[in-house]
């Protein structure tokens, strides 16, 4: 059995904070025993992040949130969100409009294919061209969806790219992304999201990978944007290699 730390909550303050979850959310996870039995202090700001992130109104609307979420979700295979299959419905959500985000995530994981040609194959099929040829792929499935307003798919397949790490994807989605005048506003909402489910560095990635294009010269970001891309040096923390003198026994 572990010692007790002096702050150690009772077994009493555990069940209180347990069960005010249960009576906030309707439903405990398992995480939230390990915080309120050890990391009381990381539960207390918990819920303020959580509804920041997920739940409060920013750019997106109710649907538009929750139309991401489940692309989102189904992408990174998170079986665990099944909230947020209740606020889609809620939120007006169908089960065609759920169809169109399987089936863009369905696309998303075959797009590798794309990325292959265009790095080692490029120059045997010209035309029309990898990019060319993934963009017109897409508007033929979206083609079979009128009802699916384009901007959201957008958004949707940008949370599939990023919750995987497929930077060439998310890079080409960007740059068609401007091409139609989506909302730099609405992409930054939706690809926070992934922050929640796949964690900071998949955030981080893909915020990458949107500066590489803000940097890229083949898109017109609005001043903001512009801003950030102008800022230099964002490359993190820089750490030197060692010299086999320096190690230590």
């Amino acid at each position: 059995m572990s010692q007790l730390p002096p702050n150690a909550p009772s077994a009493a303050e555990v069940r209180e904070r347990l069960e005010a979850f249960r009576a906030r959310r309707g439903y405990v996870l398992p995480h939230q025993g390990a915080m309120a039995a050890a990391l009381p202090a990381l539960q207390d700001v918990y819920p303020l992040v959580y509804k920041t992130l997920t739940l409060d109104l920013h750019h997106l609307s109710e649907f538009e949130r929750e139309f991401v979420w489940l692309a989102l979700l189904t992408a990174a295979e998170e079986a665990i969100g099944t909230h947020h299959i209740h606020l889609f419905f809620q939120a007006g959500g169908t089960d065609r409009l759920a169809e169109a985000a399987f089936r863009l995530v369905a696309w998303s994981r075959g797009v590798e294919t794309y990325q292959f040609l265009e790095k080692h194959w490029q120059p045997y099929f010209p035309v029309p061209g990898p990019r060319p040829a993934y963009i017109a792929g897409k508007d033929a499935l979206l083609a079979q969806f009128p009802e699916l307003p384009r901007e959201l798919a957008h958004l949707g397949l940008l949370a599939a790219y990023a919750s995987r790490d497929q930077h060439w994807a998310l890079e080409v989605e960007l740059e068609d992304c401007y091409a139609n005048g989506v909302s730099e506003y609405k992409i930054a909402e939706a690809l926070s999201l992934v922050l929640w489910p796949c964690g900071v560095n998949r955030f981080l990635e893909a915020s990458g990978a949107w500066l590489k294009v803000l940097r890229s010269g083949k898109v017109t970001p609005s001043a903001p944007f512009q801003a950030w891309a102008d800022t230099p040096e964002q490359d993190g923390f820089q750490l030197a290699p060692r010299s086999p003198s320096a190690s230590q026994d």
